[in-house]
């Protein structure tokens, strides 16, 4: 997966750390709709690194209406922003209406912020019109510093037309509920779990025992499992809301490919 160097990403802490001890420390927090938008000038700009007018497109028409902020490179639009006053906090409501901008422009991904909270989306063009929360962060919180920079190294002007937002949806596809219990019950981890079993408690099991006993972990025990690396499940977290556990009715074994 595409990322920054790490002196890049050194770079775009300390753009962080500039911003929100610009916008953020000690400043007032009834700020109106357009104080916020120049702050977005400038996270836009110092932060993420795109051009002013060039790239940073402003009062974007949609269908009569207008869209704060468009994002384009070379022509290609990759995701389009909506500013809120930072006095206001983030909604359903406002969540409806910058996805209805990206949905009737086709464009997959909507940045909703209030200069302090920062809310990424992506647009799903089913029908109806879905979105996913890929992260979420408040840059009012310093210790969401080195975890906002790992989310917003994807939507730098570096990184933008590398595919960063892809493979930003493919690292929150991968970390979903759904795709870790199909891993869960495929033969080769179903095949690892009975060996290492076996050879820990000296006792054979079905590919049925293993099933059975996934299914009661995520079901009934996953709770009380705590990971070994806490800052990380932290961070994923908050990335990705809880969904249940996809549980096959009838667990099937297959064959992995490869």
């Amino acid at each position: 997966m595409k990322q920054l160097s790490v002196s890049g990403k050194k770079k775009l802490l300390v753009a962080l750390k500039k911003y929100r001890k610009r916008f953020l420390i000690g400043k007032s927090t009834e700020l109106d709709e357009s104080a916020t938008r120049l702050m977005i000038n400038s996270f836009l700009s110092d932060v993420l690194g795109f051009i002013s007018i060039e790239q940073i497109k402003t009062e974007y028409m949609i269908r009569g209406t207008y869209a704060d902020y468009v994002i384009q490179i070379k022509g290609k639009r990759y995701f389009i922003v909506e500013v809120k006053a930072m006095s206001i906090e983030l909604s359903e409501k406002h969540l409806r209406q910058v996805i209805n901008y990206a949905a009737n422009e086709g464009i997959d991904w909507a940045l909703l912020t209030n200069g302090c909270k920062f809310q990424l989306y992506r647009v799903l063009f089913n029908k109806p019109i879905e979105s996913r929360e890929v992260f979420s962060v408040d840059l009012s919180d310093e210790s969401q510093l080195k975890n906002a920079v790992e989310d917003f190294q994807h939507m730098t002007k570096y990184l933008l037309p590398k595919r960063g937002l892809d493979h930003l949806w493919n690292r929150y596809q991968a970390l979903e509920a759904s795709s870790f219990s199909k891993l869960l019950y495929s033969s080769r981890i179903v095949g690892h779990l009975k060996r290492q079993l076996k050879k820990t408690f000296k006792t054979k099991f079905s590919d049925d025992d293993i099933v059975s006993a996934i299914t009661r972990v995520i079901v009934d025990e996953v709770k009380d499992v705590k990971p070994r690396r806490e800052r990380r499940h932290k961070r994923h977290m908050r990335q990705n809301k809880p969904q249940a556990a996809v549980i096959p009715q009838t667990p099937s074994i297959t064959t992995p490919v490869g």
